[in-house]
């Protein structure tokens, strides 16, 4: 029983370390993407990214596709297009805004979740939705009171956000009884395929240089792939508390990589993105509280999951 104890134990701790590793890798893609699309299209190298995501996941589990249903290729592909969206705004977005803030906006979604989940999965907004719409909304009136312009790049930021929130309702909706590997490999293939037909007429989505190269791997594989796979596995030893509060480092680690990289952080900029991050952190744990509560009353009144 110990030595069941001590794995347990030695496997939460990994889980963490790779878990911040996970959301590191997350935030720093911001600065990355911002740098490498400036030698290549955005629909280009979303494109490549997804591709090459794409092949790596199918690589770990050739067989995932072996016994698709229509009702996971339909699902997957609706909720790929909406993601598609997120992916396209966000990067855009950062052609327009500094990487730091679009980090900050971009953690909105936390926030848009549960308000979108309210009128199309009637769930009703708890008070720690309420609350973190407060603190969201104060933090947004810092970046805009202290001289901070909205423009061009955060409204694309926050339409992403949008987007990211619409994917994620959409995947609390129908993932249950879905293969998840299968459900990912789907959406992530309808990014791939949307970006690829927006790189028309000249398709040119090859990347040129060692930097678009290396942005392009990076995304695909560490901060795609692999951050899939473990994050599937780091979930399974910790709780979904700990997860939410990791998670909501990753605007902080955009923060941090944009500073590294040269980008000004000015005192609007830091003191709206506490309160955003704050928010957020608001905002995931109350939704983690509800979503256990949800489960333990379904299995209460369902022989199924």
């Amino acid at each position: 029983m110990n030595m069941q104890m001590r794995g347990h134990a030695r496997h939460e701790i990994l889980g963490l370390v790779l878990l911040v590793f996970v959301t590191a890798a997350w935030g720093s893609t911001f600065l990355l993407v911002k740098n490498v699309t400036r030698t290549m299209s955005i629909t280009g190298f979303l494109a490549l990214r997804f591709w090459v995501a794409s092949f790596v996941l199918l690589l770990l589990r050739p067989r995932s596709l072996a016994r698709l249903s229509r009702r996971t290729l339909v699902h997957g592909a609706l909720l790929g297009l909406v993601l598609s969206g997120g992916y396209l705004f966000q990067t855009v977005g950062l052609r327009y805004t500094s990487a730091a803030l679009s980090g900050f906006l971009t953690g909105l979604c936390v926030i848009i979740t549960p308000i979108l989940a309210w009128p199309m999965l009637h769930h009703r907004a708890s008070p720690s939705t309420v609350a973190a719409l407060i603190v969201a909304t104060l933090g947004l009136g810092v970046l805009s009171m202290t001289g901070i312009r909205f423009g061009s790049g955060e409204i694309y930021s926050i339409l992403g956000a949008i987007c990211y929130a619409l994917q994620i309702v959409g995947l609390g909706a129908w993932s249950e009884g879905e293969d998840i590997y299968a459900l990912a490999l789907i959406q992530l293939l309808t990014v791939s395929v949307v970006c690829t037909l927006g790189s028309a007429p000249h398709f040119a989505i090859l990347a040129h240089g060692a930097l678009a190269w290396f942005g392009v791997i990076s995304t695909a594989v560490v901060a795609t792939s692999l951050a899939f796979v473990v994050q599937a596995w780091a979930q399974s030893y910790i709780s979904p508390t700990r997860a939410a509060i990791i998670f909501t480092l990753e605007p902080v680690f955009a923060g941090l990589v944009a500073w590294f990289g040269g980008e000004h952080l000015s005192g609007a900029v830091i003191a709206g993105g506490v309160l955003i991050v704050g928010a957020m952190l608001i905002a995931e744990l109350g939704l983690r509280y509800q979503f256990q509560l949800w489960r333990i009353t379904k299995r209460a009144h369902s022989p199924l999951r």
